[in-house]
């Protein structure tokens, strides 16, 4: 585990209130910064995501381990009077908190913003759902695949001639989580200005809605519906994948500069300055002839060898590496984004690494990801001062 100088977010107390994705990621991108991160859970259940597996280690799944390093977990049963009172003490003593319930669950509970906020005026109050805190879709239950079909992605994601595709990974959870973490940095910064906190609402349909850019943009000015392209680019050709003498090449020719390299790259210097393909508009237009040729060309040599070739020309390119190959690249790992933790049950586990590089205020790997209610006693005894004897009196009520 990393050591040294204290991060960014040194100091700042996170209650993490969230499951499954969008949040913890969040939360650990807080974690890899700095921040105390407490991970409140039910007990006995715990984070819906360490039942998801196989594969799992030492009893923790894959995914749960993916997603909640930097964190201490604490147990708490929050429909229990005494454990809201818990909560609403503890968040008298936090910088942040964050949670990820169905709108409304947490005024119901008597642990809303305004009081909590209340109580803690400096207290930075973030909410997160699937389809927003209020509207007509507000009580929809939503998980990133549903939201990534409402919101559009996968209307314009997949083969042209293939069935709508959602992507590879939950990615309107990570973009979501990233969004808020950015948000909260903001709101701290404002607070030390504004001598308050403030609340943050956001949700996965937002954060999809303002993912769609380019796509977006092209229907809102242009009145284009957008469509699959595949690998394919819808405004820049050729960019996209090219099936080779042994696997997938993807190349980017993103300017006109890239493409009079490209063409004599590939022994097609006649090509730079053909009328049809000339100007990126031209070879849009022009598309389905070129994309022909092209196809011919990349099919004569394998992959390895054209990357040869074209890194020589300067132009981005890269054969489609499999996951195992990422985590053995040896850029991957200059970079330190692979990374070990030694976990209490699982022993030493292998992690992407932080991607975030601070000069004074290094992002580290503190803590590996925690057992279900493995720090209940230290948090409480640590922010709250409570006693041994008063811990095991809760928790022989169950409400730890």
């Amino acid at each position: 585990m990393s050591q040294g100088a204290a991060g960014a977010l040194d100091g700042i107390r996170v209650l993490d209130l969230t499951r499954v994705l969008a949040g913890p990621y969040c939360t650990m991108f807080l974690g890899d910064l700095g921040a105390a991160v407490v991970k409140v859970e039910q007990p006995g259940a715990g984070d819906d995501t360490r039942g998801w597996g196989p594969p799992f280690a030492g009893g923790e799944s894959a995914y749960f381990l993916s997603v909640n390093r930097n964190k201490k977990s604490l147990t708490l049963d929050l429909k229990s009077p005494a454990g809201k009172d818990l909560l609403g003490r503890l968040a008298q003593k936090a910088d942040v908190l964050i949670e990820n319930f169905r709108p409304g669950t947490m005024e119901r509970l008597g642990l809303g913003e305004k009081d909590l906020r209340g109580a803690n005026p400096r207290l930075i109050y973030a909410s997160l759902s699937a389809f927003g805190a209020d509207g007509p879709m507000s009580n929809w239950p939503g998980y990133d695949l549903i939201v990534q079909a409402w919101g559009g992605l996968m209307s314009i994601t997949g083969m042209p001639d293939g069935e709508p595709t959602k992507v590879g990974v939950a990615i309107i959870d990570v973009v979501a989580g990233l969004m808020l973490g950015k948000a909260i940095c903001a709101a701290l910064y404002a607070r030390e200005k504004l001598g308050v906190g403030q609340k943050l609402d956001t949700s996965l349909l937002e954060a999809q809605v303002a993912c769609l850019i380019n796509a977006g943009s092209n229907y809102l000015i242009g009145g284009q519906l957008p469509r699959r392209y595949g690998n394919a680019h819808p405004s820049i050709v050729p960019y996209q994948s090219f099936k080779t003498a042994d696997g997938y090449l993807v190349i980017g020719v993103a300017s006109e500069t890239i493409w009079q390299r490209f063409c004599p790259a590939i022994g097609r210097a006649d090509l730079a300055d053909d009328r049809r393909f000339a100007k990126n508009a031209q070879r849009v237009e022009n598309r389905g002839e070129l994309l022909k040729m092209l196809a011919e060309i990349f099919s004569s040599r394998d992959s390895q060898s054209w990357s040869k070739i074209l890194h020589e020309a300067e132009v981005p390119c890269s054969p489609v590496q499999t996951i195992d190959q990422v985590f053995r690249d040896p850029q991957v790992i200059h970079r330190g984004m692979l990374a070990e933790v030694e976990h209490p049950s699982a022993g030493k586990i292998k992690m992407a690494g932080l991607p975030l590089k601070f000069s004074a205020t290094p992002a580290s790997l503190r803590l590996p990801p925690p057992r279900l209610g493995e720090h209940t006693r230290n948090v409480l005894q640590d922010w709250l001062g409570m006693t041994n004897q008063e811990i095991t009196a809760l928790g022989e009520k169950g409400v730890v």
